[in-house]
């Protein structure tokens, strides 16, 4: 593919550009990683190699989230021509460090809720990108648990308090779980050293199903997480597909390496020079569900035929 030429996008790269373009990535968790992935490979496919005639700068915060803006710094120091990341944490620290690079986002929480945009119409400013929330993902989740399991009284939900994003979905998640009879107990942690004394407060107190809401820090803590409640024989339910293919027993929700790969078509439209502000933030119009009946098996469940025939994908 022929050398990109850039229109001037902000007043910051008023020059005409005739050079490669330069883009960062900025990443919460840590490398190598499969979403990440995701977006570099939409890339190729819309004919954008690294080293040929694009250049990406990866930065990898490897869980950290208080290196972020150290990092989101540097990438805005460097003067790239844009910036892709993905998770409320790195998206704030990116909307401090610059108001004029434009920004590509993948993210799972509300992004006009949170303040990114202003709109999923019209973002204005200097960020775009594709959210993952649905406002029936909540409900649903827990409806499919109650399925599973019809005695289901009380599920034990874990996420990221040090995530805006994850708050958000936490408060979503309790809105609904009253109305459906399911008494949620919060095991939201600010620090991975937490983890243990929830799971030791989770095997005193057994709740009758689990909920993950899952951001890069706690991901990186799969296998263990996954683990325990394969040893505590507890139903879990997740966001995404990967957990279950892990071991995980049930997701329902997006593609997400889909998503991530139509990140790359935000950026492309940003790269032949679009402005973010008049680029509509997407969201997801397929959900997909899939059960792991190995797991089933092994924690003693039987999941019912019609979840079964309604499912995606199904690990046997």
């Amino acid at each position: 593919m022929a050398t990109l030429i850039l229109a001037p996008v902000y007043p910051a790269h008023a020059q005409q550009q005739t050079t490669t373009p330069r883009i960062g990535v900025l990443y919460l968790g840590a490398s190598p990683n499969a979403n990440v992935d995701a977006f570099i490979q939409g890339l190729r496919e819309l004919g954008y190699i690294d080293g040929k005639n694009i250049l990406i700068e990866y930065r990898f915060a490897e869980g950290k989230a208080d290196r972020l803006p150290e990092l989101a710094t540097e990438l805005v120091g460097l003067k790239v021509d844009a910036i892709f990341t993905a998770g409320t944490p790195a998206l704030f620290a990116l909307k401090q460090a610059t108001k004029t690079i434009p920004i590509v986002f993948f993210s799972t929480s509300d992004p006009i809720a949170t303040g990114v945009v202003a709109s999923l119409a019209h973002p204005g400013g200097n960020i775009t990108g594709v959210s993952a929330l649905a406002s029936d993902l909540w409900p649903k989740r827990l409806e499919l648990l109650k399925e599973i399991s019809p005695k289901l009284s009380r599920v034990a939900m874990l996420w990221n308090k040090g995530n805006a994003g994850m708050a958000l979905e936490a408060r979503a998640t309790q809105d609904v779980a009253g109305p459906l009879g399911v008494a949620l107990q919060d095991r939201g942690i600010k620090e991975l050293n937490e983890l243990e004394g929830v799971f030791a407060v989770m095997t005193k107190d057994r709740p009758d199903a689990f909920l993950a809401l899952m951001d890069p820090i706690l991901s990186s803590y799969r296998k263990r997480i996954l683990d325990f409640l394969a040893k505590n024989r507890l139903p879990a339910i997740f966001q995404s597909r990967d957990w279950v293919e892990a071991g995980g027993l049930i997701s329902y929700g997006p593609s997400y390496p889909e998503l991530f790969h139509r990140t790359a078509v935000q950026m492309d439209k940003v790269l032949k020079g679009a402005k973010p502000a008049d680029i509509p933030v997407e969201q997801p119009t397929k959900f997909e569900l899939v059960i792991n009946l190995n797991t089933a098996k092994e924690i003693g469940l039987t999941i019912p035929p019609n979840v079964v025939a309604r499912a995606d994908k199904v690990i046997r």
